[in-house]
């Protein structure tokens, strides 16, 4: 039997918020509203449509605790660019953390490598090709905002007060897509 009452408490198990089941489901934000309020008698096909989503966003472990790639590998910024190009090519990955004194102070890119080689200095050290820090997330966000935050940058770190846990980067979130 289906309990319109469980709706809330599984999307705020979840971790989502209203309007991103909403998206999922393709309905507004304000219908999600009144239907988790009891103000609206939803048709039935509403209904299997939302617990349709529900049920699939927790098969899918949908939290970046569940799909983060750990332990992380991260660069130094006394690494000279050379290295760390061997290390990224070595284990498939096209963006590094910088961490200095166990503090994350920026990243390092495929594109930054490339440029420094393109300029013929493979000897520069990362500091001096140092990008903006990676963003971060707590362990139990959702893959909507995750996915939000990859379309602007190459990869999401997870952490949860000062510790790094994982990494999360676009073909992660494909991986869980494609299941």
């Amino acid at each position: 039997m289906i309990e319109i009452g469980e709706i809330r408490t599984r999307r705020k198990k979840l971790g989502i918020t209203q309007k991103e089941l909403a998206e999922l489901v393709g309905v507004s934000q304000s219908l999600i509203a009144k239907l988790e309020s009891g103000r609206l008698d939803p048709k039935l096909s509403l209904l299997k449509k939302v617990f349709s989503v529900l049920e699939e966003l927790e098969r899918k472990n949908y939290w970046a605790r569940n799909i983060m790639n750990s332990p992380v590998i991260a660069a130094n910024p006394s690494d000279t660019v050379r290295k760390v190009a061997k290390i990224m090519i070595e284990k498939g990955i096209s963006q590094l953390p910088v961490i200095e004194d166990e503090k994350i102070v920026g990243s390092v890119t495929e594109r930054g490598i490339f440029k420094a080689f393109f300029d013929g200095r493979g000897d520069l050290l990362v500091r001096d090709i140092l990008e903006p820090p990676l963003p971060t997330v707590k362990p139990n966000e959702s893959i909507f905002e995750l996915s939000r935050l990859l379309l602007e940058a190459p990869a999401v770190l997870v952490v949860e007060g000062k510790k790094l846990l994982g990494i999360v980067t676009k073909h992660d979130i494909m991986r869980v897509n494609a299941r």
